[in-house]
């Protein structure tokens, strides 16, 4: 398994690097739309429709794709704000009263459509910006998952959400916050953006990259109940070792959306 899960990685990674620095425009925005198609057709298995009904979900999700890329720059801004108030103001709830995608087909899809959509949407538009912030980004959330890992096996104790997802702790969260504060902190100045001045606005970077890693962990804990709700381990197994797209992207789907809100204002 640790096998297959390393080389997997590092093929994944091979082959982001390839698509973001080599690959044109177009041939981007389409790998991006296929991760998205297949993150549908595994969203429609968590609501364990047949067959038929998952590649249908999966390529109408391929098809939206292609249809808001003709009006980007209305529509795109539209996705990431419903998104973002579904993840700040909804999500909370959602994992509090333990909603289930089972039995509410149109809103299931309804939602599992706009987080997609908008997770592409927000791909295409940073990558737009620059591969190498499209990276960074991207490298935030991975500094996330490895500082909540590593701090959690050194000085976890207290569970984080026990019903959802038992190996995540409250130390692991801590971690999280304070490796992507410092990677933030340490890499902005480098970026093609307008960098903060003076110390409030620094601060409020800072606090931005808080409210960021928590919601990868609450984006995270989302598709953890869902799996559960399904009685899955895996969204799929079409990665070997790391399961399914959704698995690998959920802490993606509600921060993306944000940050390419927070980007609006830097031309």
């Amino acid at each position: 398994m640790l096998k297959a899960r390393v080389i997997t990685a590092l093929i994944l990674v091979a082959g982001l690097l390839s698509l973001l620095f080599f690959a044109p425009g177009i041939a981007v925005a389409a790998a991006f739309a296929c991760v998205a198609a297949i993150g549908g057709w595994e969203w429609a298995g968590l609501m364990k429709m047949e067959k038929a009904a998952r590649m249908l979900f999966g390529g109408l999700v391929l098809v939206l794709c292609w249809m808001v890329r003709d009006s980007a720059e209305e529509l795109f801004p539209l996705l990431w704000l419903l998104s973002a108030l579904f993840w700040l103001l909804c999500s909370p709830w959602w994992l509090r009263r333990r909603w289930s995608l089972a039995g509410n087909d149109f809103g299931a899809y309804a939602l599992g459509g706009l987080l997609l959509l908008s997770t592409w949407a927000s791909l295409v538009s940073l990558y737009q910006r620059g591969p190498v912030i499209l990276l960074a980004v991207l490298a935030a959330i991975w500094v996330a998952d490895i500082a909540a890992y590593f701090t959690g096996r050194a000085f976890g104790r207290n569970k984080l959400a026990p019903d959802i997802s038992p190996g995540k702790t409250r130390e692991g969260a801590y971690g999280a916050m304070v490796g992507v504060v410092v990677y933030g902190l340490s890499v902005w100045p480098w970026l093609d953006v307008v960098r903060p001045h003076g110390l409030l606005a620094w601060l409020g970077l800072a606090l931005a990259l808080v409210l960021l890693t928590v919601l990868s962990i609450v984006g995270d804990l989302f598709e953890s109940l869902l799996k559960r709700q399904a009685g899955i381990k895996d969204s799929s197994q079409v990665l070997p070792g790391h399961g399914g797209i959704l698995d690998r992207i959920d802490s993606l789907i509600p921060t993306l959306p944000l940050i390419a809100l927070m980007f609006i204002h830097y031309r």
